[in-house]
């Protein structure tokens, strides 16, 4: 069997890439859910889970949001790509239709139903793709991580898995039990660890791992976890972290135990894994920024601010072993489990006393902050405005335009740039507006003259440009009088707008050379909270 891509991507480099995201209406669980079709169908059929508590949070895992450069792969291999909404239980009939499974980064537990219908589905089948993350990545504060979440119990609270909430949050919890789920049923664990910004480069040899790891050279991990492989027969790691790993160089910062549990390598446990239940099969991976791309959907459910996701999809040979995998999930075959073919079995990974249900505890209270007032995980009425789940839109997007001229003076020479804002709502103050020209590595070369006509001296970086006030068609404007220095030369920089530290909002490149000659006009339209 084959395993390529029908499409080009282009090599990043290793750096965390963010963006704002486009902004839908206001959407929710009782509206048609999008379904993306090729235009040379395969005849198979792709589900996405997003009825979990997909978008809590920084989360955006839907089809047409931050997983939507995976989505598209799929369809340009002939996939239908569907995304599944409901306010009830995920059943075996929402699965009947569909060859794939697909679950990204849950933050709503499974309830019993759900992961009988899950089960049943891979028995009949089906492939399920379980995608997690890494400990203490509990994006809407209900104590459950994506990795507990999958396992099928809590840490610490393995006799409870309601332990320390309220009775709104039991009542939305009635149906979840503890039990060593995925390990019984599909023969692995996710692992509490929390391993950043690490290469993958320990690939099974596509022979041992039926075509899927063809062409698979590195595989990103940035904040994520592994697995730890329980039932060899059924379970079979793919990718693997190096040796050598330290809490000191690899441990994410936010890691609230050891992080690194046995040193990378094959105790540490696969990063990706492929198992065999049934007549069906299943993937898993311990990280969504391998899938994610920079193309959020949704606002945050907690605060209502635009989002900001990993563009990891491109990263390494990320898409390429992401649709491998689903390409070897779609295709049904006759055996029940490893040991009837010819690939070599795992041994069981090592088991630290703490990874056992029973034995677990945690770490430290959960959740790991005290949530925004008025927010609660399990009542969408209480989402922020452009939140999925929401019934309120989200404000509308201010238009930033900056007109500067064509060549920028590299020696001193003042000279003008117009800020404009579009889109505002009708006399609405923007008082912490800044703007500075910076060369590429970070440094500093501009100065805003200040209203009395003089320079702020030595300073150079980002200066107030006054109070913006929008007039009665929601538009405001400021002319400002800047110069370069700093030691300058001619050649591309960039100017930036940002409300306030941290929040940036227009970035443009722009051309030092030695004299002004004309004006350029430029838009780009970047979303902002409030």
């Amino acid at each position: 069997m084959k395993y390529a891509l029908r499409w080009t991507m282009s090599a990043l480099s290793f750096v965390l890439l963010l963006t704002f995201g486009s902004i839908a209406a206001a959407e929710g669980p009782n509206d048609p859910a999008p379904v993306l079709n090729p235009e040379e169908p395969n005849g198979m059929k792709v589900l996405f889970d997003n009825s979990h508590g997909q978008t809590a949070g920084q989360s955006d895992w839907v089809i047409d949001g931050a997983f939507s450069d995976f989505a598209d792969a799929l369809v340009e291999e002939g996939y239908v790509v569907q995304e599944h909404r409901s306010t009830e239980p995920l059943s075996l009939e929402n699965l009947e239709d569909f060859n794939v499974l697909v679950i990204p980064e849950a933050q709503i537990p499974f309830k019993t139903p759900e992961q009988d219908a899950i089960a049943a589905f891979a028995d009949n089948g089906g492939g399920v793709f379980f995608i997690a993350d890494h400990y203490n990545a509990d994006r809407n504060f209900n104590r459950w991580d994506s990795n507990e979440i999958m396992n099928g119990w809590r840490r610490g609270a393995y006799e409870d898995p309601t332990k320390g909430m309220n009775i709104g949050e039991q009542e939305a919890m009635n149906g979840v039990e503890s039990t060593d789920w995925l390990s019984e049923e599909f023969g692995v664990r996710f692992r509490f660890n929390a391993i950043d910004n690490t290469i993958g480069d320990d690939i099974v040899p596509s022979s041992e791992a039926f075509g899927i790891t063809e062409g698979i050279g590195e595989v990103t991990i940035h904040a994520g976890s592994t697995l730890a492989v329980t039932n060899p027969e059924i379970a079979k790691g793919i990718v693997y972290l190096p040796e050598g790993l330290t809490e000191g160089e690899n441990k994410w910062n936010n890691a609230v135990d050891q992080g690194v549990y046995f040193g990378g390598g094959t105790d540490e446990g696969p990063f990706t894994a492929i198992g065999k239940k049934g007549d069906g099969k299943s993937a898993f991976i311990g990280d969504s920024s391998p899938v994610e791309d920079s193309t959020p959907k949704y606002r945050n459910e907690e605060h209502g601010e635009t989002k900001r996701t990993y563009d990891g999809f491109t990263d390494a040979d990320n898409g390429l072993l992401l649709v491998n995998i689903v390409n070897w999930l779609a295709d049904q075959e006759d055996y029940q489990a490893f040991s009837e073919v010819d690939i070599p079995l795992d041994e069981p990974s090592p088991i630290l006393d703490m990874e056992t249900p029973e034995n677990s505890s945690e770490p430290e209270n959960e959740p790991w902050r005290k949530p925004a007032e008025g927010y609660l995980w399990y009542e969408p009425s209480t989402f922020a405005d452009g939140a999925f789940g929401s019934e309120v839109s989200p404000p509308k997007d201010i238009i930033y335009n900056i007109e500067t001229p064509e060549e920028v003076p590299v020696d001193g020479t003042p000279f003008e740039a117009t800020i404009t804002l579009t889109d505002m709502e009708p006399g609405q103050v923007i008082e912490n507006a800044e703007m500075q020209i910076y060369l590429d590595g970070g440094k500093a070369v501009s100065q805003i003259q200040n209203e009395d006509g003089s320079w702020p001296g030595n300073s150079y970086g980002y200066q107030s440009i006054g109070i913006l006030e929008a007039d009665e068609s929601g538009e405001a404007e400021v002319t400002v009088t800047m110069r370069v220095g700093n030691g300058a030369s001619e050649g591309n920089a960039n100017i930036r707008l940002r409300l306030g530290a941290g929040n940036n909002v227009y970035t443009k490149t722009i051309m030092l050379g030695a004299q002004s000659v004309s004006l350029e006009y430029s838009e780009v339209i970047y979303p902002i909270a409030g």
